[in-house]
């Protein structure tokens, strides 16, 4: 069984993907209604191996502070750990929630999902 906050976020995504013709976040609250086991935890070193400074990154999951990050990026995620977040923000990055994201950006376009 979801926690509340996850199936109202689940919900959120699904209605803000009919609203504005956003295929991706649909997407993204499929991703979250599978088992918790299914939910993917990504480390920084994964965002510095797959991004390029300024891109803005969405993890379906936690991400976690293992490796090291050289660039800004914008990160959205279900939730992150306090290295991570600390070391995102130490290279002039941004940490944001999902619901941010959407908000920010209604249609998905130029997000870059890793997980």
């Amino acid at each position: 069984m979801k926690s509340p906050e996850i199936e109202e976020l689940i919900s959120f995504l699904r209605k803000k993907s009919k609203e504005n013709g956003a295929p991706i976040w649909g997407d993204i609250a499929d991703r979250l209604s599978k088992p918790r086991r299914n939910i993917p935890a990504v480390n920084l070193s994964r965002i510095r191996r797959y991004s390029a400074n300024g891109e803005t990154i969405l993890v379906p999951g936690k991400l976690l502070g293992a490796g090291s990050l050289e660039h800004g990026v914008r990160v959205a995620a279900l939730r992150f750990s306090e290295s991570a977040r600390r070391k995102i923000e130490r290279v002039g990055g941004k940490c944001l929630s999902i619901p941010e994201l959407v908000n920010e950006n209604p249609t998905g376009s130029g997000i870059k999902i890793l997980g």
